[in-house]
């Protein structure tokens, strides 16, 4: 009696998997299936112990093919999309994730990070670790669309990955990392984009990204960012927001507090 209920969600999980399908809900399952709600849970607690499938969210599960048997999950750009898609939330990939994909060679982050609208729990799903970062107005954000064996996948644009950088600098590893990120970035950040990417971001973020990007060589990329500071800016902030400010260099284009000397891995 135990072994029908496996084989019937074992075929179910083959047909998605046929018609290039690889996440599923409980609900789903249970419709397809039929059966009792137990039965349909037990025979898919079946195939996740025989890492047929695993289940980064509660009530959502995703088919894993056997190249990534050893992630024990599919990798998260190729889940993502469906997750936020079933909750209806709007989401991109961004800080290192998005640096990756837009050529940042320094950075191989271990864990994905995905901009949603409010603050979520990170998921852990075999190897595969994905921390949500909030941002009220993500939807808003400029992407770009990445494919995958899976579909496409919403990348934050490179003028929107260089902010985040500089915006959430407890996920990038600190100030030097971000410039580090930033000297690779820098080349495929298109001027003009920065600077209508900065009126949906925090000034400070602005001011802090500007004096990062002419402190790794690349000026010639800031001068329509530097034009909005300047129309806006009255207050100077420390570049290091953790740190004491007091009696430190002033960089007066960007009204920035130089309380700690950046170094960027070469």
């Amino acid at each position: 009696m135990n072994q029908e209920p496996f084989k019937s969600a074992a075929a179910y999980i083959a047909d998605l998997a046929a018609s290039g399908r690889y996440a599923f809900t409980t609900a789903e399952a249970a419709a397809a299936l039929g059966g009792t709600g137990a039965a349909v849970r037990a025979a898919l607690r079946r195939l996740e112990a025989r890492q047929a499938t695993a289940t980064p969210m509660r009530g959502f599960h995703v088919v894993v093919p056997p190249e990534y048997r050893r992630l024990g999950c599919l990798p998260p750009e190729q889940f993502v999309p469906q997750l936020m898609a079933g909750l209806g939330r709007p989401y991109y990939f961004g800080l290192l994730s998005a640096a990756q994909y837009h050529g940042s060679a320094h950075q191989r982050p271990q864990t994905a990070y995905v901009v949603v609208e409010k603050n979520q729990d990170a998921i852990q799903c075999g190897a595969v670790r994905v921390v949500f970062v909030a941002r009220k107005n993500v939807a808003l954000i400029p992407t770009v669309s990445f494919n995958t064996p899976r579909g496409p996948v919403r990348m934050s644009s490179a003028e929107s990955t260089a902010f985040d950088l500089v915006g959430y600098l407890e996920h990038v590893g600190g100030l030097d990392a971000a410039a580090t990120v930033l000297s690779e970035l820098a080349e495929r950040l298109d001027p003009e984009k920065l600077a209508e990417v900065a009126a949906l971001a925090p000034l400070r973020w602005a001011q802090r990204l500007g004096h990062l990007l002419d402190g790794v060589g690349a000026s010639d990329h800031t001068t329509a960012l530097a034009e909005y500071v300047q129309q806006r800016a009255r207050e100077y902030v420390a570049l290091e927001p953790s740190l004491p400010s007091d009696s430190c260099k002033r960089d007066k284009k960007w009204r920035i507090l130089v309380n700690i000397d950046v170094e960027p891995e070469a």
